[in-house]
Parts: C-alpha cells; sequence; structure tokens
C-alpha cells in the first residue's frame, strides 16, 4: 500500500487498484491510519487559490517504457482500448476540474513525436477543459525536429497570493536541455519586486551545482545554463521555488547557493504512477500536493506500468520517490 498523498487537511492511499481517502484532517497534526504514521501539511492562513501542474502528457505515444540503447520490455494498451494517453490525460483533467484551478500549467512533453496531430490532441483534452486557464510550454519531445508550433514562452501568470513563471528550457534536436540569456534576464525582472511568491516552472530539471562531475551531455539542464539559473535564483529572494518534469519521477533536491528552497521534479501523466500537482496558495504560504490520477481505468493502466524498466532501474521507488518529494510546503525566503 502505498500513501500517496498528504494535503493540510487530507491523505490517500493506493492499494493497487483500491483507493482510500481520508478527508477532514486536522492541519499540522500527527496522524497514525492504515498501519502508517505522518504529519498534514501546515495550512498557513487563509487559502487563496489553487492551481495545477501536468508535464510529460505525450500524446500520441504508444509503447511505454522504451529507453534508448537499453533492452527493455516495452508496454502498449490492450487490444481495442483507448490509446493510454487519453485514458491517463482525460482522467487528470476531470480531477483537476474538480479543484477549479485558477490556472493549469503544461510543463512540456505534451506530445511524443511533435506532430501537429499529437499537438491538437493535446488542445482538444485540456484547452476544451481550461480554455484561458491553460497556459503550455514545450518539452524536448515537441521540438525533437526543431518544431516551432508548441509555444516557448516565457510566460507570466499572476494568481491570488503567487506569481508563476514559465521559462522555456528546451533546444530543439536534443533531448537535454538549456536557459537562453535573455530568460533569464526575463527572469529575473519578472521576479524583481514582487510582493507575493514566485514559482518558477520549466520542462527541464538543472544539473546540481554542487556535482563533484560536470557532464556536458547532461540529460537536463547544462551545466553552465544551470549555475546561471541557480545564481538568478539565489539573488532573488522572491521566488520560493523551481518545479520541472521532463524525468518522469517525483523528487526534491536543495542545492547550497539557494539554502531550503526546492528544486521540484514531478512525475509524468502517462504511467506509473500517473502524478499532477495541485498547488494551494495561502495568504502566508504555498503547499505543493501530489495527486495520483485515481479514475479505475487510469489506475488499471498505470498499476501495469509500475514495472517499467524491470532489471534496469527500480521503477516504482524511482518514479514515486518519497512522501517528502510529493507533498511538501515551499517556505518563504528572507
Amino acid at each position: 500500500m502505498d500513501l500517496t498523498t498528504v494535503a493540510d487537511d487530507e491523505a490517500v492511499f493506493h492499494d493497487g487498484t483500491t483507493v482510500h481517502a481520508h478527508r477532514g484532517l486536522a492541519p499540522d497534526t500527527e496522524h497514525n491510519l492504515r498501519g502508517m504514521r505522518f504529519r498534514t501539511l501546515p495550512r498557513p492562513g487563509e487559502l487563496l487559490c489553487r492551481f495545477a501542474t501536468v508535464n510529460d502528457v505525450h500524446f500520441g505515444e504508444t509503447e511505454a517504457g522504451i529507453i534508448g540503447g537499453v533492452e527493455t520490455t516495452p508496454l502498449r494498451a490492450a487490444e481495442g482500448a483507448a490509446p493510454y494517453p487519453e485514458t491517463m490525460n482525460r482522467a487528470a483533467v476531470a480531477e483537476i476540474a474538480q479543484i477549479e484551478p485558477e490556472v493549469v500549467l503544461a510543463k512540456g512533453d505534451l506530445t511524443d513525436e511533435g506532430t501537429r496531430e499529437e499537438y491538437g490532441a493535446f488542445l482538444e483534452c485540456y484547452g476544451d477543459a481550461f480554455g484561458d486557464r491553460l497556459v503550455h510550454i514545450r518539452g524536448n519531445h515537441d521540438a525533437y525536429l526543431g518544431q516551432d508550433f508548441v509555444p516557448a514562452g516565457p510566460f507570466r501568470v499572476d494568481v491570488p497570493g503567487a506569481r508563476l513563471l514559465m521559462i522555456d528550457t528546451t533546444v530543439p534536436h536534443q533531448a537535454g536541455g538549456s536557459v537562453a540569456a535573455e530568460t533569464l534576464t526575463w527572469l529575473d525582472d519578472q521576479a524583481a519586486g514582487a510582493d507575493v511568491p514566485v514559482l518558477v516552472f520549466g520542462h527541464h530539471h538543472p544539473w546540481s551545482p554542487d556535482s563533484a562531475t560536470r557532464s556536458e551531455s547532461y540529460f537536463g539542464i547544462d551545466p553552465d545554463a544551470s549555475e546561471a539559473l541557480v545564481d538568478v535564483v539565489a539573488n532573488r529572494p522572491e521566488i520560493v521555488g523551481y518545479f520541472a518534469g521532463h524525468t518522469h519521477r517525483n523528487r526534491v533536491r536543495h542545492f547550497t547557493a539557494t539554502g531550503a528552497l526546492p528544486w521540484v521534479e514531478v512525475a509524468c501523466v502517462k504511467d506509473f504512477p500517473g502524478s499532477w500537482a495541485e498547488y494551494r496558495v495561502f495568504e502566508g504560504g504555498v503547499l505543493q500536493i501530489h495527486r495520483r490520477i485515481s479514475s479505475p481505468s487510469a489506475l488499471e493502466w498505470s498499476e501495469a506500468c509500475r514495472d517499467l524498466y524491470r532489471g534496469v532501474i527500480d521503477y516504482p521507488a524511482y518514479a514515486m520517490g518519497d512522501l517528502s518529494d510529493r507533498c511538501f510546503a515551499i517556505p518563504a525566503r528572507s
């Protein structure tokens, strides 16, 4: 059984395809439910708004579990079943709609091969549901062939109690990413003097400036651009976190230069565990709350994907991460 979600008022457990939701819990309180001890998140004042993010939705994909150059056993949807990106994303949209989000941010890899048909399927699913509340940006899968019809941004969205900045980290024709100098200048300018917390979103995760090795073929943002991004964030206390996708995992890292500020990765929509993230903005802070897509058809598919990459990586541990990688309070900076 997995304790997948802890909020300020709720805990959700998944036992295979069975969901146990406990609502109405007291915030910032120790609980012992279903044999697991945990503490609910704090509730820092009045709730001002909620918003949601998704990433790695991969419309058009037909096989899950492929790693280039590595022998794996991919999975396909059952014969006659809907394509699994449709199953997962339509269930995610239905769940997100229930929180009445101020905005929905899609952080790239909207498509599998970057075709206009795949992009149209994304827009039909998310755009029809959320209209002007949908803000989306490209990922590497959306620009492998140099396509430029998926927006690159950057975008600024102001919601009650927070400022959301989406930046382009995609390098056409490449899996890895970077951040252009003009984007960093824009980010610095948009964060400067903000009187609310600033949250930054991009597709790729940064290389750690604390790393003992420097990889010029890093899967995320290249080391030079990562150092420049971390420098901007370190010098702008208005910024309280950076939130990426790309890695298909839930993970939080902390870098020396930015202290307690979280550098976050959120798992993919398309396979195990089947994730989206809810953000609750309070007058005194922001919470990230991981959500596992929980319709019966979505859980049937994501559970089938639990053992993707068997013999290569421990995918359940990799993708799910620890509870502290999924659900947490985002601290203010001085």
